[in-house]
């Protein structure tokens, strides 16, 4: 019985993971950016968010939209998890509707305009190749709009929102 909860534990994570990366995707694209860079580092990306989902380090995906003249942020998409698992035949679902209309409503940043993908974790959270701790940039005069859930698996979830400049 447990190998079930764990296959279906990690068939949870590896859905939420996949379905991130994918909002994400869709974030740098959709907001008029080249998203080249973001699919060439998809295993690293997968890795963390994968890992650090399984052991219930991961607290937030951050995609900051900045400025590279001034460094600044333009626009951050944040993704919280939360951790309220079941297991069983519960539900999956991606709400890339909401995600769409957001970034439609967000609106197109200038052509020059670059990202950068970030995982915020628990204190103590096992090391994975390829990722360092850093920081991000300054989100001070920023405003949240939040879209709410937007991914789900099982009660494994992760709950959309931006910062913009007010």
């Amino acid at each position: 019985m447990t190998n079930v909860a764990v296959n279906t534990y990690t068939h949870s994570v590896t859905y939420v993971a996949d379905n991130i990366l994918k909002s994400l995707k869709d974030v740098i694209r959709l907001s008029g950016l080249d998203p080249t860079e973001f699919v060439g580092d998809w295993d690293l990306h997968m890795r963390g968010v994968q890992t650090w989902l399984n052991s219930g380090d991961l607290q937030t995906v951050k995609l900051e939209i900045y400025d590279p003249k001034t460094d600044k942020l333009i626009f951050r998409w944040d993704i919280n998890i939360s951790y309220g698992w079941s297991g069983g035949d519960g539900n999956f679902w991606t709400d890339t509707e909401q995600l769409k209309y957001a970034i439609r409503k967000a609106g197109l940043v200038p052509s020059e305009a670059r990202y950068r993908f970030l995982l915020q974790n628990k204190p103590g959270r096992p090391d994975v190749s390829g990722w360092a701790p850093g920081s991000g940039r300054s989100t001070e005069g920023m405003v949240r709009q939040s879209l709410g859930t937007t991914v789900e698996h099982n009660g494994l979830g992760a709950s959309t929102s931006y910062l913009r400049r007010a």
